[in-house]
């Protein structure tokens, strides 16, 4: 017996098992790229992480340069000292501290219940730098990040990322000019933590004054820059405790 193909019940049905079929396959590829997914996840993770303290592969004022994949595993153990995780229970270490989702941590804050807070120990040209994540909301989606902080509080490095700023304007606080001003300033207003600003207007367009505790603002990128500003004060502010124990010793 011939199918009418003209009837909706056809059209209904076709549709639906394209659907299925479509969907199926789909899956069967995501399934099997997963493994392949999550390893260039922890790759970037650590390049970013390295770039923050300083392990790059940048030359010149050019773009920014990370340690390539095929070697980033091996930098990144040579390199990375320690990882941390604080704890309502106190610190303790871990080796795959890299992998803790720092946004499934501030949530779970947020709604009372015990969070992970990763800290990576780094050591370069026999200089320590304690490495922290950040994450924080921009114009129009996430922006996040790692700060690299000596123990006097004074920043060696930052590395910001995001996933739906405007190009050429939010965008660009990925941009090597941007990231680079952050470097030398201070989370510290005299012994007060403050945090650094990223402020439109603030007489200092070529970063020369450390002591300010701001960086000069993107141009077109208002809100981008306050989110900025937002997210170094509040991820760092859950790690101030213990970043007084840092001083201290």
């Amino acid at each position: 017996m011939a199918i009418d193909t003209e009837k909706n019940s056809f059209t209904v049905l076709f549709a639906v098992i394209m659907v299925v079929v479509v969907g199926s396959i789909l899956a069967f590829f995501a399934s099997g790229l997963r493994p392949r997914i999550d390893e260039n996840e922890r790759f970037e993770k650590q390049q970013n992480i390295l770039y923050a303290m300083g392990v790059n592969q940048n030359e010149g004022n050019g773009d920014v340069s990370f340690v390539p994949t095929d070697i980033v595993e091996e930098e990144f153990a040579k390199y990375i000292q320690k990882q941390l995780v604080i704890t309502n229970s106190g610190v303790e270490e871990n080796s795959e501290a890299y992998l803790i989702d720092l946004k499934k941590q501030i949530s779970a804050l947020k709604n009372g219940q015990e969070a992970q807070l990763p800290v990576f120990i780094g050591e370069k040209d026999g200089k320590k730098t304690y490495i922290l994540p950040m994450y924080g909301k921009g114009l129009w989606d996430a922006i996040w990040g790692f700060m690299s902080l000596d123990e006097n509080m004074v920043v060696q490095g930052v590395y910001f990322d995001h996933k739906a700023e405007t190009p050429g304007l939010g965008a660009n606080i990925k941009q090597r000019y941007f990231m680079d001003d952050f470097i030398g300033e201070s989370l510290l207003e005299g012994n007060r933590f403050a945090g650094i600003g990223v402020v439109k207007g603030n007489n200092d367009p070529a970063n020369t004054d450390k002591d300010d505790n701001e960086v000069d603002a993107l141009a077109g990128a208002t809100i981008t820059g306050n989110g900025v500003t937002a997210m170094i004060k509040e991820s760092l502010k859950l790690y101030e405790p213990y970043l007084k124990t840092i001083r201290s010793n």
